[in-house]
């Protein structure tokens, strides 16, 4: 039996491109070969005894990182600077349906100050449209901690159940080597569904003598025990019981 009460997301592209650009996924399946590749353990102690752990060990990154999902790139992308100008110029393969990249003005973002000076601000164009039920919206940001991609996006929040049209991803073109090729499939943009009736209230003042307490005991627990985030401290994967 489907289960109505779970919230939906869909992704939705139009009916000539289905079947001809690569699928939006869950986050968790785009980690970065860096983060994959890296051992969980540095071959050392650390300084209060416990096995030296690398960001691979860290769940709080892995968790970040596998947040929402990814929408990729849909075409293969070509960057090289042009041999006559040396201005960097973009290619895209022949007969695809659509260009998957175009430019923003200078000025949209006040180019000409600090600290966009002599940028020029770019978009990739995207394809899927993204839609939510009543109450939510979605974070559109950078694939979070994928360092090794060639640009950075710019981020927002959309109202996913009101939108009827897919959200672009300006960005900053940064990357060091003057030719890349980024292909099909790299991820563009992370896409984080959140609930907005939902938002908590807030409060800043200073602890009482238990919550004191409690901090010091939780920190002594964290430089002594051995995984004890993982096993105590992490929610991140709890399922309702039906």
């Amino acid at each position: 039996m489907t289960d109505t009460s779970t919230p939906r997301i869909s992704f939705l592209c139009p009916p000539e491109l289905d079947g001809k650009i690569p699928t939006p996924a869950p986050a968790s399946k785009f980690l970065p070969d860096w983060f994959r590749n890296l051992p969980r353990e540095i071959g050392m102690k650390d300084a209060h005894g416990l096995p030296g752990l690398t960001v691979r060990a860290c769940l709080p990154v892995a968790d970040i990182m596998s947040l929402g999902w990814i929408i990729p790139l849909p075409f293969d992308i070509w960057a090289a600077p042009d041999p006559h100008t040396g201005h960097l110029q973009f290619r895209w393969k022949d007969g695809i349906d659509f260009s998957p990249l175009d430019q923003h003005h200078p000025g949209q973002i006040g180019g000409d100050a600090s600290p966009f000076e002599g940028m020029m601000p770019l978009k990739f164009i995207n394809p899927w449209r993204v839609t939510l039920p009543p109450g939510w919206s979605a974070s559109f940001v950078h694939p979070i901690n994928h360092f090794e991609l060639p640009f950075t996006a710019f981020s927002g929040a959309v109202d996913c159940d009101a939108l009827d049209v897919p959200v672009n991803v300006p960005f900053f073109w940064t990357a060091r080597a003057p030719e890349v090729h980024v292909p099909a499939g790299t991820p563009m943009v992370q896409v984080i569904p959140y609930e907005r009736g939902k938002m908590p209230k807030a409060e800043m003042r200073s602890e009482t003598s238990d919550e004191a307490q409690t901090r010091k005991m939780a920190l002594g627990r964290k430089y002594s025990e051995e995984s004890v985030y993982a096993r105590e401290w992490r929610r991140r994967h709890e399922r309702t019981k039906s």
